[in-house]
Order: C-alpha cells, then structure tokens, then sequence
C-alpha cells in the first residue's frame, strides 16, 4: 500500500496535548515516536509561554525537561511507614480518650470498632482511588475528576489546611512530654523558641529528600513502638481485665471522646497524594494501606489495655496528651519512662515529615494541574517542592500557638467535610466511569459500595454535629476564603500576574471525553499513545478530531 501523507503538526500537537491531560505520571515523557508503520515521529516543538524548566523532569505543555538527576521512588515498607506516620505514629494522643471517656472501656470498644466502621471503609477507598489515578494531587485529582476543578481546587484548600493545623500539633505534643521531665518548657520564653527550632530543623529534612524521610520514619516507627512492647510485657503480672470494664458515664465528655478517636485514625487518604513518587503504585498501595491498618490498630491496643489493665481505673481523669510517661513509670520504672519520652519525640518528628511532605506534595499536584501559580510546583535539587513546603511550614508557625483540643476540633471538621466529598466522588465515579481502570477494586458493585459508605459518612456528620460554635465559625470562614481565593486565582492567570503550568486541570467535560487509560500507568498510555498516532491518517482524511473516545480513538464532530 502507498505510504500516507503527511500529518500535520496541529494534529499530532492536539493528541499530544490531550494525553498529557489525560495525565501522564510526572517525571516521565511520551513516546518521542512509534513502530506503528505510518505512525510519524512526534516533534519536540519548543513553546514560548511554557514556564521555566523545573527540576525532576516536569513537564510543561508539550515540551519535556529531561531530568537532570532521577530520585528515588518510595517502596512498599517505606510507604508504611509513612502511612503509620500519617495516620497514628503510635500511642501518643490516645490517652485522652481514656479521660474523655469515662474510663477504659469507652476507651477499647472505641479502637476496636473504629476501624471497622471508619478506618476500613476510608482506607479501601483510598486503595481504589490511588491506584486508579497514580499521580501526585492524590483526592484533589480524584475530585476534579467526579465534579470538576473547582470542587477540586476546595477539596485542596480544606485538605491542606486541616493537613497544616494537623502538623501544628507535632512540635506541641513533643514539648508536651518533654514538660514532665522538663518543667522549664511549660513557660513561654522557652516554649516558643523550642517551638521554631523543632519546625525549622524537621523542615530541612523534608526539604531533603522524600526517600529521606521514608526511610526515616522506618526506624523511627521501630524505635517508636519498642518501649510498648517492653511495656505490655511488663505490665501482664499486673494486668486485672475487670479493669479494662471500668466507665462512668457522668464523666464522659462525647464531644472530646469522638474528636480524640476520629482524629486517631483518620488521614488514611493523604499518602495518596504521595501516590506519584511511589514505585509500581497500583501493586505496592493496596499492600501498603493493609500493613498501616494492622500497624496502626496494635500500636493503640497493647499500650492501652496494659496502661489500663495494670493501673488503678479510679484514675482515668489523670489520663491526657503525654501521660504514657507517668504510665511507664508506674509499670517498669524511671527508665521505662524516659524510652516513653524519647519515643514520643521521635514518633512526633516522624507524623511531622509524613504530613509535611503529604501538604507539600498536594501542592506540588495541584500546581501541576493548573490551580496554583507554577512555583509551587518548583523542585529542589533534592526532588522535593521546596515552596510548598515553606508554605506548609510558614502555617504550622502560625498555627501552633493553639492547644491541643482546639487545634484538633477545628482540623477534624475540615478533614470530615473533604471526605464527605470524597466518598461522594467515590461513589460518582463508580456511576459515571465504570470502565475505568482500577487496579485495585473494592469488591461491590454500584449500590454495596454506596451502603459501604453510609456508616463512616454517618461518623463524619456526627463528629461535625458535635463542633462548638467557635469551630463553625473558624471552619466557615477557611471555607469561604477558598470560595472566593479560587475565582481570584483564576483572574490572576487570566492576567498573567503569575506563571502556571500549561496543563488544565482535569473539567466534567474532559474526564467525559478522555479514554481509560488516561488513568493506568506509563506502559499502557504509551501503547495507548501509539494507536492514536496510527489510526491518525484515517481519521484526518474523516474530518477533524475534536474528542478521544472511550476506546481511544479520536472521534470526529
């Protein structure tokens, strides 16, 4: 047969410009040219409005930075630790449940049925999610997919803020254990530089390296949970499980004991936005989510039933933030009790780098989908988003000044009110692209995964039904800063007063009309790219390509 004719550029620049919104995984190029015979090569068309090359191989437009150094990617026990990081970093804050509720029975039925009703559910979602959509963003991705960029542009604004004030509560809980040993830190004019210095150093590390920080937070998490296993085993002489049934119930506060369990096992979604820096996503996720849930419920459990089992239950009023300490005294002696405080700093630098770099790497996506100014998304030599981790520690400044009960009040209402749009998303996706690709698929079907979602939707309306008006009230007003910040964001593109990358972030209109394999992973969208091309020279004679099908071939108007 004759060799076809030419294809012009317009037409090959259309392709190419739909495939890198369909999303091709950040830091790696498409297919310069193809085998497909009357297939031509793809040109590398320099574009003049493009912003800056960035560090770490970002794309911009069409063009394609080669990487001047390739980091490396996260691994599955890494990835773990991270998750443990993100969500628990063991015992440390659980104590106040035991206070808040009454006693220790409240305590326990709370951290065995939690997870079921709520972790489970918002960690399999997770699964399913991030393995469908591979790339750094993480829910702001899976949102702008259900329900558009701005809905995904305000699930980013609530995520991150609630992701800052949560980080606020790391260098506070350190200095928090420390006061028992070191009374001077409950004074302010050692408390506020102690402050700054931990947020300082904690953030040169992230800046660092993101394979830095995962391998952190693997041998923090194991020098982290060994004094509670020193201490169970201790503890089992001394254990009378009739205490474990203690409670009164006119000393139990809802409001508390609910914030307390739910702020100790939520941020199950975060280290999806993560999910683009992670080796073979859609295989070492799933893995990863499931060994955090086991991790995460024993790391609670055996310090709480030896600490309640062995110790006098009249006293659970004497249970708050930093009370392990006194607990290990009173169990294995003063050394027990220094391990606990040592364990407690280094379990706080480890949840700090986990949300650090999560709030980061969010920005780091949502830049790259066009929401935020291009420098957001700028990398340090490191491979980490060097902006967007000063923005992230710029809040945690700011923010740390509040207590304990006030931060976490007001970040449990933000974070609940993004995962009610997450499980909604979820469920929309399930309705609207049921051929999407998923590598990993929660097994039921449209309707059983909706009934999945009511129980921990239900806890999610609860533990905002239970805020006090001061928390509507600062919550309300984060909401409408980022109603009104997301219009003005736009003017600020519309007028060139900032740089953003030549990406658009993903509309109702385009994940209607891209393909599946806009969401698999760079092998299958290579193959996918390579049938596009070919099928070309038919289409062009056909009329003019306007959309890419769901088979992916372009169809015309």
């Amino acid at each position: 047969s004759s060799r076809p004719s030419p294809i012009p550029i317009s037409t090959l620049q259309q392709v190419h410009h739909h495939l890198l919104v369909c999303g091709f995984p950040r830091g790696s190029s498409p297919p310069a040219s193809t085998t497909t015979e009357g297939a031509p090569e793809l040109p590398r068309q320099p574009n003049p409005t493009s912003p800056p090359p960035r560090m770490g191989g970002e794309h911009h437009g069409a063009e394609q930075v080669p990487a001047a150094k390739v980091q490396p990617k996260l691994t599955l026990l890494p990835l773990v630790a991270l998750i443990f990081y993100e969500v628990s970093g063991g015992p440390f804050g659980v104590e106040d449940s035991v206070r808040a509720g009454g006693g220790a029975l409240l305590s326990l039925l709370g951290f065995l049925l939690f997870p079921v009703v709520w972790s489970l559910p918002e960690a399999l979602v997770t699964a399913e999610l991030a393995t469908s959509f591979p790339d750094n963003g993480g829910y702001v991705v899976w949102i702008a997919a259900a329900f558009g960029p701005f809905w995904g542009f305000q699930e980013g604004f609530w995520k991150w803020f609630s992701g800052v004030m949560d980080n606020a509560l790391y260098p506070v809980l350190f200095l928090d254990y420390l006061k028992h040993s070191l009374p001077a830190f409950q004074h302010p004019a050692a408390r506020v530089p102690a402050l700054l210095l931990i947020t300082a150093a904690l953030t040169y590390l992230n800046y660092r390296g993101l394979h830095v920080v995962g391998f952190s937070a693997v041998a923090l998490a194991a020098f982290s949970l060994c004094p509670f296993l020193a201490m169970g085993m201790l503890a089992l002489p001394k254990l009378q499980p009739r205490r474990w049934l203690t409670v009164d119930f006119r000393k139990v506060e809802w409001r508390g004991y609910f914030n307390s369990m739910f702020w100790n096992l939520n941020y199950w979604d975060k280290a999806s936005t993560l999910a683009g820096e992670v080796e073979d996503p859609t295989r070492t996720f799933p893995k990863a989510i499931f060994g955090a849930v086991a991790l995460v419920m024993a790391s609670y459990l055996v310090p709480l039933m030896a600490g309640t089992g062995a110790l006098d239950g009249s006293k659970s009023q004497e249970w708050s933030d930093g009370y392990f300490a006194q607990v290990g005294l009173l169990i294995g002696g003063a050394w027990l009790k220094w391990w606990i405080q040592a364990a407690a700093a280094m379990s706080n630098m480890g949840l700090f780098e986990a949300e650090m770099s999560s709030d980061a790497f969010q920005l780091l996506g949502m830049s790259e989908l066009g929401m935020l100014p291009a420098i957001f998304a700028s990398r340090s030599k490191y491979g980490t988003p060097t902006v967007s981790i000063l923005c992230s520690a710029t809040g945690v400044v700011f923010l740390s000044w509040m207590s304990f009960q006030q931060i976490i009040e007001f970040l449990n209402f933000l974070y609940a009110l993004g995962m009610l749009l997450e499980f909604a998303a979820f469920i929309k996706l399930r309705i609207k692209k049921p051929e999407l690709h998923r590598p990993y698929r929660i097994p039921l079907g449209t309707f059983g995964a909706t009934l999945f979602c009511l129980p921990p939707a239900f806890l999610l309306v609860l533990v905002m039904s239970l805020a006090s008006p001061r928390t509507f009230i600062v919550s309300g007003s984060v909401i409408l800063v980022g109603l009104f910040l997301y219009p003005a964001i736009g003017y600020a593109k519309e007028r060139k007063w900032a740089s953003f990358d030549s990406a658009p972030a993903p509309s109702d209109n385009c994940s209607d009309s891209l393909p599946v394999t806009c969401q698999q992973n760079q092998q299958v969208i290579d193959e996918a790219s390579m049938s596009l091309l070919s099928d070309l020279p038919s289409i062009r004679r056909e009329g003019q390509a306007s959309d890419i099908s769901s088979d992916g071939t372009l169809k015309s108007e």
